[in-house]
């Protein structure tokens, strides 16, 4: 489901290392958490200003995930 003002998967997530919207989805289907997918994109390992967006973003996706296993 597509939220009405849902940001494009393009969305840059983290300027410091390039991560991507779509490549935190990608990851946490893929079973990776928070420390695995910084440790695999470089994403949270720069300035931090992403850590708030990045934790909303897999609390989405966990949520959705409960709601349609």
């Amino acid at each position: 489901m597509m939220m009405k003002n849902a940001p494009p998967e393009d969305e840059i997530m983290c300027h410091c290392s390039g991560t991507t919207r779509c490549d935190i989805q990608d990851l946490f289907k893929q079973g990776m958490d928070m420390d695995a997918i910084s440790r695999w994109t470089g994403a949270l390992s720069g300035c931090g200003g992403c850590e708030w967006d990045i934790a909303e973003c897999l609390r989405v996706l966990a949520e959705a995930r409960h709601e349609n296993p």
